[in-house]
This record gives structure tokens, sequence and C-alpha cells, in this order.
């Protein structure tokens, strides 16, 4: 048995969900600057979320919806996924962005996997209350992949942690094998493998025996 646990924004999707809420009020740009920042490590990301949730504050329930119908999985995200499911392997998205994006994204490529651990924005009267809730605001991805190989019964030394930027570092740390995918700077250097394609993953997956 094996897990692979991937990052959502930046890893499977090429979008990132706080930008396109801000592109719906207008703070797309401050809010690419924050999450960049924090990407490279320059801030601590529950502060950056929070910040950037903030931004967003009084965006409606129509809003919201029309800023994740662009969330999409970048091309070949798809086929890696069901080449998982059909080998048998629990596949799951840890991400520090917003699970009804994730769910959208997922069903518009009609893939699933076993498992999303997300967060959640703030709603009040159908407006969103710029706060954000869930397991990975304070907590991190480590504690999530722990937690999560546990529940279904695989080794940490046989799950596997794609990500890209700093909020990953933790579960590309603990993992038994970690691959970033066109990863930050940071990042770089807790990675076993790096790839810069879905295509490329795919292969690297292949060679890992997991598919």
């Amino acid at each position: 048995m094996a897990l692979v646990a991937f990052d959502f924004d930046g890893t499977l999707s090429d979008s990132e969900m706080t930008v396109l809420l801000g592109e719906q009020c207008g703070v797309a740009e401050e809010m690419t600057d924050i999450t960049e920042r924090a990407m490279n490590d320059e801030i601590e990301y529950a502060e950056s979320l929070r910040r950037r949730v903030a931004l967003v504050e009084g965006l409606t329930s129509e809003e919201v919806k029309a800023a994740f119908e662009g969330v999409r999985l970048r091309e070949g995200a798809p086929d890696v996924i069901a080449a998982l499911n059909a080998a048998g392997v629990t596949t799951a998205i840890l991400t520090g962005g917003f699970e009804r994006g994730v769910r959208f994204a997922l069903e518009r490529a009609d893939v699933t996997v076993d498992a999303v651990i997300a967060n959640r924005l703030g709603v009040e009267d159908r407006q969103l209350t710029g706060e954000v809730t869930g397991p990975l605001v304070e907590g991190t991805k480590d504690v999530a992949l722990r937690a999560l190989a546990d529940e279904v019964g695989v080794p940490l030394g046989q799950t596997v942690a794609v990500g890209d930027g700093a909020n990953d570092l933790p579960m590309l740390r603990v993992a038994g094998f970690s691959i970033g995918f066109q990863p930050k700077p940071a990042v770089v250097d807790a990675c076993d493998e790096t790839v810069s394609s879905m295509a490329e993953l795919q292969l690297l997956l292949r060679d890992r025996q997991l598919l």
C-alpha cells in the first residue's frame, strides 16, 4: 500500500484560489504579492492566509462561486490521479486553499481522491466574513499527512508528498519520498526529486513502481 499526498494551488492546479477571489474585488495584485512571499518562506503561512482572506471580506456567495469556476486542474493532473486510483494507491489533497474550490475542480475533471484536507471561508448572510477556518490554517501538512497515513494504515515511509511552496515543506520533509513540482527556491533542498510537468511526474511515479 502507498499514499500520495498532493498540494493543490501551484501543484495540481496552476491557479491560486485567493487570487481568483481577489479578482472579484480588485485586489488580485496584492493577493499575488502576499502569496509569493508566503510560498518563498518570506512570511509565515497562517499570517499570509489571514491577510489574503481579509482582503475579500464582503464578497457575495455568487461572486465566490464565479471565482471558483476558474479553478482548474492543470494539464495532465487528472490522468495522474486516475492512474494512481486505478493502481490502488490512496490519493489525497492537502491544501491551505479552500475545500469548495478543490471539489469544483475535481468534479469538473471527473476525477476523485480519497481525502481532501483543506480550509473553509467564513460566510454570514451569504457574504464572506474575512475569516478562514480549517485544519491547515495554523496546522501544518506534516501533522495532516501523519494522521492520514495512520488512518488509512500506510506507514509514513510509504508516503509520497508532492508540492511547490514553503507551506509544503513540513510534509515534504516527513514523507517517505518527496517531489517538488516546479518548486520555489526555498523548497528545492527538501525534495528527493523535482519535476516540471504532470507527464514528468507520471513517469517518476511509474519509476517508483506506484503505477
